[in-house]
């Protein structure tokens, strides 16, 4: 069932949680952010394949590669996004998007319209990092 929703459709608390209008607005969000993602990465590999470093000066030389190492960084954080937000894609097609994966319990609209790919409501998120710092300090 395919929805269109307004231009200016926001959820809303007012609405029953995940309803399908919300559902086909945060499916909206999430392919485009990995749209996004996808043409960046494609401009990326664009301009590095167009041939190597030509810089005769070391530091010139130096600075270029320090960008490319950078750039390779950002891409590779980007392959992991777009692998997290393919996660929560499937989450809206199987009817667990939007619900904390330890609770069950809604994660709630704003966070979602923050991080769409959260997986956990913020007092689960909260009780993740206080557990990661106590052992991490052991």
């Amino acid at each position: 069932m395919l929805i269109t929703l307004p231009p200016d459709y926001k959820p809303s608390e007012d609405e029953a949680f995940m309803n399908p209008r919300q559902l086909a607005y945060f499916r909206q969000k999430l392919l485009r952010w990995r749209q996004d993602l996808l043409r960046e990465a494609g401009e990326t590999l664009s301009s590095m394949g167009q041939g190597g470093i030509v810089e005769a000066d070391l530091t010139d030389r130096a600075s270029v590669e320090t960008d490319r190492a950078l750039e390779l960084r950002t891409r590779d954080r980007a392959r992991k996004l777009v692998s997290k937000i393919d996660q929560a894609l499937e989450r809206v097609d199987n009817g667990t998007y939007g619900y904390c994966e330890e609770t069950g319990e809604p994660i709630g609209l704003r966070r979602l319209e923050a991080r769409p790919i959260a997986t956990l409501s913020i007092e689960a998120q909260e009780r993740h990092e206080r557990m990661e710092r106590v052992h991490r300090d052991d």
